[in-house]
């Protein structure tokens, strides 16, 4: 079984984020970039269809040279290849493009992404992946298991689980549930030495055109300083609550 793992290297969440160019560009200085945590369940998931399944994993991202050291964790978690397609990304449709022209050259069983990235939150690449290359899909996919050439999943819907089945090839956006935070692999001394010596291939990007560009970013407004009333000065409360507030 042959297995491609799509990774975004996204900004940690306790980094500052700042915009430049007129609020045009995100600033990456300074910032901190992780694995997109629901590619993290997806990727942990498929080492371990590894053993389970005798599974081959390739990791690939499209993106420049600085997401590399993100593809070399992907390696030391337990994938065995990785591929860089060498562009700056700039929206869901160009990158899901730059993925499908990859894999019209290499044929994948399972293709998993992050149900959505958590920087942009698009939530578009697994789907439009899908329509692409005319696999099955299923989204927000908390449990998978292949046998032979079917697969039976679970998905979270509104209200509850539905479980369903389907032929592969299919494409899985993933998130929590398909494996639990507690699973997810740290990679230990040794996978990151095996890691150095695994291949990890850089593509020249197909150069297809975005369908959006960012106008403009907006952070959100500081929050206000918090008064503090105390237990006895209900009148105060009232007044606050009356005429600054403005909630009675």
């Amino acid at each position: 079984m042959n297995i491609l793992v799509c990774i975004s290297s996204v900004p940690d969440t306790t980094s500052k984020i700042n915009f430049v160019d007129n609020d045009s560009k995100f600033d990456i200085n300074g910032v901190q970039f992780i694995i997109n945590p629901n590619d993290e369940f997806g990727l942990t998931k498929a080492v371990w269809m590894k053993q389970s399944n005798n599974a081959s994993v390739t990791v690939l991202t499209v993106g420049e040279a600085s997401v590399e050291t993100t593809l070399r964790k992907c390696l030391a978690i337990g994938a065995d290849k990785a591929i860089r397609i060498d562009c700056l990304p700039k929206d869901g449709y160009s990158v899901a493009k730059e993925i499908e022209s990859h894999c019209n050259d290499v044929s994948y069983d399972i293709i998993i992404c992050g149900r959505e990235s958590i920087d942009y939150n698009g939530g578009i690449v697994p789907g439009l992946l899908a329509g692409f290359l005319d696999y099955n899909f299923v989204t927000n996919c908390v449990d998978l298991n292949v046998d032979g050439k079917k697969a039976v999943f679970s998905r979270e819907m509104s209200g509850g689980t539905e479980i369903s089945e389907c032929e592969l090839p299919l494409v899985v956006g993933s998130q929590k549930g398909l494996v639990e935070e507690k699973d997810l692999i740290i990679p230990n001394m040794r996978g990151i030495m095996m890691a150095r010596q695994k291949p990890l291939d850089v593509i020249t990007a197909k150069g297809i055109s975005s369908l959006t560009e960012d106008k403009k970013f907006i952070k959100p407004e500081p929050k206000s300083e918090v008064k503090l009333v105390k237990a006895n000065e209900l009148d105060q409360l009232i007044d606050l609550l009356e005429n600054e507030a403005k909630v009675i």
